[in-house]
């Protein structure tokens, strides 16, 4: 370090031969490397910190105190907004906007399902016929529906019909035995004295 001599009697002024902290940076570069310098710099912030909240006004730091208790002690918000509110009303509206189209629509599926059955149904019927149709191009066919329903055989042929009739059989079971002969009827005169003789039966003795 060099000194000057000034005019005027004063004392010498010292002269720094390098930037301030110089000597600290170089020293902490060789005994802890890259990271001296970084922390330097964070000390040199923190003062720079400590320095401004130093010269801020007490009244900015109460402000800015009671900002940050304000903050903390906010009240909670409430649970139904306005907002809140427009947008359940909306909602309903879009509710009853589809419910209209829903209902049409599950209708006429209802109305589709119930087509397709019938158009399967007549579809069966169709098949049924034709197939019915098919069978009646053998002649063979017409000749046993012929025989069945209307009782006719080729000429020549004795047809043999077969009856189902139990009541039937028994009536002419019963038809086969001989009857009874007919029961003939007292005189009138034997009619009478049995009549008198059985009324002095009922008389009492004395």
């Amino acid at each position: 370090m060099q000194q000057r001599r000034t005019p005027g009697g004063q004392r010498p002024v010292r002269r720094p031969t390098g930037r301030p902290g110089g000597a600290r940076a170089r020293a902490a570069v060789r005994d802890g490397g890259v990271r001296a310098e970084p922390r330097a710099g964070a000390a040199r912030t923190r003062g720079a910190e400590g320095v401004r909240s130093a010269n801020r006004p007490a009244a900015a730091r109460r402000t800015a105190a009671g900002g940050t208790i304000k903050r903390l002690t906010a009240p909670h918000p409430r649970r139904f907004t306005g907002r809140a509110t427009v947008l359940f009303a909306v909602l309903i509206a879009l509710a009853l906007a589809y419910t209209y189209p829903v209902r049409v629509y599950l209708d006429q599926q209802v109305d589709i399902e119930r087509m397709e059955a019938s158009q399967a149904a007549q579809r069966q019927r169709i098949s049924d016929l034709s197939a019915e149709a098919a069978k009646w191009q053998d002649k063979e066919y017409i000749k046993i529906q012929a025989r069945e329903r209307f009782y006719m055989v080729p000429p020549g042929e004795v047809p043999v019909i077969v009856l189902n009739d139990p009541e039937g059989a028994a009536r002419d079971a019963a038809a086969g035995r001989p009857k009874a002969p007919p029961k003939t009827p007292d005189p009138w005169y034997d009619t009478l004295w049995s009549s008198v003789r059985a009324a002095d039966g009922d008389q009492p003795e004395q």
